[in-house]
């Protein structure tokens, strides 16, 4: 059974969300704790599964990577068989970074990064149009991120 998150564990989130570089003394500072404690507070964070994992976030623009487009897809035909086919050939596509089922008229909603238009017209030629069972595809092309963020709202657990 797991514990209840506290006020020091989310802080621990938190703080991790922002930087996952901090080391457990650096934690430990921040929140008020011990070292050791505050390493145990942590690993067991990882251990119920809150922290998923550590990555590095990577600039996507220094990266020659400039063009975000927010595609939907709707496919032609709904079992699970489709489904699941479409769901897996996406998976194997490293330009859509996330991909979500929807409701309402559209099926997915593919969140797709290329260096250019042109890299995003072969993709969609090459690979999304050509997988069995879509119907319609949609795109819509970001033009000015106004915000980009990773991190969860976590000050609404305290309310």
């Amino acid at each position: 059974m797991q514990e209840p998150l506290s006020a020091i564990d989310l802080k621990l989130l938190a703080l991790l969300q922002q930087d996952a570089s901090l080391t457990a003394a650096e934690l430990a500072e921040k929140v008020g704790l011990s070292q050791s404690p505050c390493w145990r507070r942590v690993h067991r964070l990882v251990q119920e599964g809150y922290i998923s994992r550590r990555v590095a976030l990577l600039n996507a623009e220094k990266l020659g990577m400039d063009v975000v487009v927010f595609c939907t897809v709707t496919l032609s035909a709904h079992g699970r068989r489709s489904l699941e086919e479409f769901e897996a050939a996406v998976a194997e596509l490293p330009e859509v970074i996330e991909c979500y089922t929807m409701t309402g008229v559209m099926d997915y909603m593919l969140k797709i990064v290329t260096r250019d238009i042109r890299h995003y017209e072969k993709f969609v030629r090459t690979f999304l149009s050509q997988m069995p069972g879509i119907q319609e595809i949609h795109s819509n092309v970001a033009v000015t991120t106004i915000k980009n963020t990773t991190a969860l709202p976590l000050s609404t657990q305290l309310q």
